[in-house]
């Protein structure tokens, strides 16, 4: 991490060459991650790494653009699966999602950024070009690829952001209180009107099996694939 050495102009180079573009990136992903997005602004960031706000518009010209390398960052972890090129379209398919998935739910509070940045850099191209050529393969149109594209990324950054029982920036406490508060309510309905909702609410209210939550979702997608393929 940079620290405040003066003024964040030209004159202080050294600041400026210590605080890289991916570090103050990487940097803002931790706070949001942390304390969520919306505690996220330039000011809150530089105060975090020791600067001036200015420090940081060498890199970012604004919050807007920040987000942006957030995303950048985010994309540039999720590594292409190393499999053989030889087995089935949607095995490697699979893979190629289960990797952008994991990428996703370690960075729950910006998971649904990528929704809309993914294709301004050149990780998040990459992801996407290998999604889509796998499509393809499966024998689908052009245009069935990338709609179908669009659905597994809205559905996977939906699948983190939205999990039940997500509370960013909560303590364990906070979060348990939520949840209660959640169940309680959903628990005090008419059970004659509602009896599979008061039968879900734990589920509804919280994900305590992270890991099979995630696996769920992205088996739900690939059954979709699967069953839309023209092979099939």
């Amino acid at each position: 991490m940079a620290t405040k050495t003066g003024s964040a102009g030209p004159s202080t180079g050294s600041t400026k060459e210590r605080l890289s573009r991916e570090a103050v990136a990487r940097a803002a992903m931790e706070l949001a991650d942390t304390e969520g997005i919306e505690a996220l602004t330039v000011r809150r960031l530089a105060t975090t790494l020791g600067v001036t706000p200015m420090a940081l518009y060498w890199h970012f010209k604004d919050k807007d653009a920040l987000l942006d390398g957030v995303v950048e960052a985010l994309m540039a972890d999720v590594r292409a699966p190393a499999h053989d090129g030889s087995a089935p379209w949607d095995e490697r398919l699979r893979a190629e999602l289960a990797a952008l998935l994991e990428g996703l739910a370690a960075h729950p509070a910006v998971a649904s950024l990528v929704k809309t940045r993914m294709l301004i850099s050149d990780p998040g191209r990459d992801v996407a070009e290998r999604v889509l050529a796998l499509l393809r393969e499966g024998g689908f149109s052009a245009e069935r690829t990338s709609q179908l594209a669009t659905y597994a990324l809205l559905t996977m950054t939906s699948i983190v952001a939205d999990m039940p029982g997500l509370s960013i920036g909560a303590s364990e406490e906070e979060r348990e209180q939520q949840v209660r508060r959640k169940w309680a309510a959903l628990q005090a309905l008419s059970p004659k009107r509602y009896p599979h909702i008061i039968e879900s609410a734990a589920t509804l209210t919280d994900c305590v099996a992270s890991d099979q939550w995630l696996d769920f979702g992205l088996d739900t997608i690939m059954a979709g694939f699967r069953g839309q393929a023209p092979s099939a």
